[in-house]
């Protein structure tokens, strides 16, 4: 196994890694900004350094910067974790010519699955059903007018190179497409560096459902699927598994398919694949090439170690795993706990944690990267922690799950804890009787 890996990250996901390479025997490397100096990943790896200032683009995006720290410490490996660089090719590419393994798939694949439009090619090549609409990038605003009227509205103009809702903008009727077309080309190129666009037939009451994959040079498997329709502006909330509105039959065929297709793209690796679903219907919508926010609610329910697993891969090259290993048991729910003020519109929430008592008990878990005295600084995501509960059933991992949110304590910020338990205490929520949008109809606050 590697001797010594450098975590390119910060906050809960660096601290997640940290602990999988500690339970490997491997040395870890945490890097930081300035601000960050103090934070939890920081304290628990074995060697720091400093790689810039609190803006990303001086420090966990500066990537000349952390390949020096590879160099000063000696690292034989780099692991991503999610957002920041995770996703970036290039940054893949410079890894892997400094003789140094990237612990994801190829910059070749990054690239490919990174590009929603040469992704949904991809995918509709190995038998993958996708969502109708442009075959490649709108050009102009009479091709997307065109397009719109071929597929009908309301319609959905996504950034080809993006994620996160960011130049993302749905469109009800043909008088608005021209403004909200010139608006997501710009904020396209803000966030991304990349003003191509594509248009999508837009879904208006979908579950978002995705598959977690293991993949390596010999064999792929799954390890089930994820429910993850509970989500404001596009970005997750709550996750849970297994999805409480397919039927087995339609769980069977979903993760055959993506077993299959992810198998003839030569993935290895930990990756994601993410799907719309309304109707009894599937469609592809993307794919991640790294470790998944909600990995842990897979992790819970499987008894798979994910991130171990993903070293293991990248050292070894293939999974150690195989599908009949997977068995999955009961029903498990993660809260994402963002600082955060729902009742501001999600305003962010920096400040001093004065208080802190995380919550335990029989399967209940808690990633994070928080405690008492630390600071929340508005520079990056406002994700502090995650809690992740399972049950013998839905019904009491939902009631496992208030009882853990009721116990976590924090004092200092503004949190989504109080969210959560209104979500969760839903009767739409309790009878599965939800997609996408509910958020943005119901009024929580």
């Amino acid at each position: 196994m590697f001797k010594k890996v450098l975590i390119a990250n910060r906050g809960e996901i660096a601290v997640r890694v940290i602990r999988a390479c500690k339970e490997w025997g491997i040395q870890t490397v945490a890097i930081h900004s300035d601000v960050d100096a103090d934070s939890m990943h920081v304290r628990l790896a074995d060697e720091s350094v400093c790689v810039g200032s609190h803006q990303p683009q001086n420090s966990y995006l500066n990537i000349s910067a952390i390949m020096s720290a590879v160099d000063l410490t000696g690292a034989e490996a780099i692991h991503p974790g999610y957002g920041f660089l995770s996703e970036n090719s290039k940054f893949s590419e410079i890894v892997q010519k400094h003789g140094i393994k990237f612990v994801g798939p190829s910059a070749d694949i990054i690239s490919k699955m990174g590009d929603k439009i040469e992704a949904k090619r991809i995918a509709k090549k190995y038998g993958l059903p996708v969502i109708e609409g442009s075959e490649g990038g709108v050009k102009s605003f009479d091709e997307a007018k065109s397009i719109a009227k071929e597929i009908g509205y309301p319609i959905l103009i996504k950034a080809a190179g993006g994620g996160g809702g960011k130049g993302m903008k749905i469109v009800n009727q043909e008088n608005e497409l021209k403004n909200m077309f010139l608006t997501a080309k710009t904020e396209a190129k803000k966030f991304f560096g990349n003003d191509e666009l594509y248009i999508e037939k837009y879904f208006k009451n979908p579950r978002h459902i995705e598959v977690q994959i293991m993949s390596g040079k010999n064999k792929t498997v799954h390890l089930g699927e994820r429910d993850c329709s509970v989500q404001r502006r596009h970005q997750k909330l709550i996750e849970e598994t297994p999805s409480p509105v397919l039927t087995d039959d339609q769980r069977k065929e979903l993760l055959k398919k993506t077993v299959e297709m992810v198998e003839k793209i030569n993935y290895e690796g930990a990756g994601t694949v993410e799907f719309i679903y309304e109707d009894g219907k599937f469609y592809f919508l993307e794919m991640n090439t790294r470790v998944q926010v909600e990995h842990p609610v897979t992790e819970v329910q499987t008894g798979i170690d994910i991130v171990k697993e993903q070293l293991w891969i990248a050292y070894t090259g293939d999974t150690a795993l195989k599908q009949s290993d997977i068995n999955p048991r009961g029903h498990s729910i993660e809260c994402r706990i963002n600082a955060e003020n729902p009742a501001m519109d999600f305003q962010p929430s920096p400040g001093t944690i004065s208080v802190c008592h995380q919550p335990s008990g029989f399967r209940t878990r808690v990633d994070g990267s928080i405690f008492q005295g630390c600071k929340i600084t508005p520079y990056y995501d406002s994700l502090i922690a995650k809690v992740i509960c399972k049950g013998r059933n839905r019904t009491e991992a939902i009631q496992r799950t208030l009882r853990s949110l009721d116990e976590f304590v924090l004092e200092g910020i503004t949190t989504t804890i109080d969210l959560h338990k209104k979500i969760l205490n839903h009767k739409k929520f309790i009878n599965s009787d939800f997609d996408t949008n509910w958020l943005s109809k119901e009024k929580f606050f």
